[in-house]
């Protein structure tokens, strides 16, 4: 008598369908709904319209970095300096808008090469060097840091055009600016790791550089793309930042890098490449935002958070780990 197939359960094939036509995690969304549940018994003001917005904004700069995060996790790389890199091209931004008096847009262009360039050096390092990735961006984290401190002389630069404010703080229809500029990356990201030939090399690369190589793929020189582009993202997040708060200031996106990384591990990108959802991203980002808005509510203190946001870290490489472990006994 011919054995039946096992059929998978009902929670394997949302799962499944989950992964597959949303490029999602459903355990992620759980946990997304949960969190709020808590902090809105927790909290009275955390639904309230207001604390919603003030979430999504907060969320803003944190998720264009995350993008960049997933984009390069999900190559089987690492880039450390993403907060760093994100504070100097702020910095370069107000630089050219307020001290060389520059017309706007050349200043928005220069948050966005900044970061670009810094991720092309960190490109160039890891596949022309052979550098480690961890040490590249690792040392380009002190490198950019250092250099926002000399170009703003360790102050904040203030003034920047209304033009360039507008951007962190307009709110046409009353969605903060941010906000909009985080959906309409996230949009074109996700079109292009789920739906285009460079997010699939992207990704092979992350699931087996020899095998890539072996497919044709010009490996080196994706992945120079790759930490350009996460330069590049992490520019927009410094203009988003440095238009939000209207000042260049050289201490911004300390430790964002780690919040970033978390986010995008959260939502469903493998440490160890292969594997990256930028929706996914999206979600761990907002499991981020709501968490510390929570703990913001509840009056906790911020280094109290900062070991929040480690743990969190930590637990969401772990569940990952153990449902690849487990996925391979199957």
């Amino acid at each position: 008598m011919a054995s039946e197939t096992a059929q998978p359960g009902f929670w394997a094939r949302v799962q499944r369908a989950s992964v597959e036509r949303l490029h999602i995690r459903l355990e992620s969304l759980l946990v997304l709904v949960a969190l709020s549940a808590v902090m809105a018994v927790l909290s009275p003001y955390f639904l309230s319209l207001s604390n919603f917005l003030n979430i999504l904004l907060a969320t803003s700069t944190i998720g264009v970095l995350a993008i960049a995060a997933t984009f390069v996790i999900g190559s089987g790389g690492l880039d450390l300096s993403l907060g760093s890199v994100m504070g100097l091209s702020g910095v370069a931004g107000a630089f050219v808008a307020v001290n060389l008096g520059w017309p706007w847009p050349l200043a928005i262009c220069a948050c966005i090469i900044a970061g670009g360039i810094a991720g092309y050096i960190n490109g160039q390092l890891v596949t022309r060097a052979f550098v480690p990735a961890f040490i590249v961006t690792l040392g380009m984290l002190g490198l950019a840091r250092g250099l926002a401190l000399v170009i703003s002389q360790g102050r904040a630069i203030y003034g920047l055009p209304a033009e360039i404010v507008y951007i962190g703080q307009g709110r046409p229809f009353g969605i903060p600016m941010p906000v909009i500029l985080l959906v309409l990356t996230a949009i074109v990201a996700h079109c292009l790791l789920a739906y285009t030939r460079f997010g699939r090399h992207t990704l092979a690369l992350g699931d087996s550089e020899g095998a890539a190589r072996a497919a044709g793929i010009r490996v080196e020189h994706h992945r120079r793309i790759i930490y350009t582009l996460s330069g590049a993202l992490a520019g927009l997040a410094g203009l988003l930042f440095t238009a939000r708060v209207n000042a260049g200031d050289p201490t911004a996106g300390i430790n964002y890098e780690l919040t970033a990384i978390t986010a995008a591990i959260i939502g469903g990108t493998n440490l160890f490449g292969g594997r990256a959802s930028i929706l996914g991203t999206m979600i761990g980002a907002l499991i981020m935002g709501v968490l510390q808005n929570g703990l913001t509510l509840l009056a906790v203190q911020s280094y109290y958070q900062q070991m929040a946001i480690g743990a969190v870290l930590i637990l969401a490489v772990f569940i990952d780990q153990y449902q690849v472990r487990k996925e391979s006994r199957v």
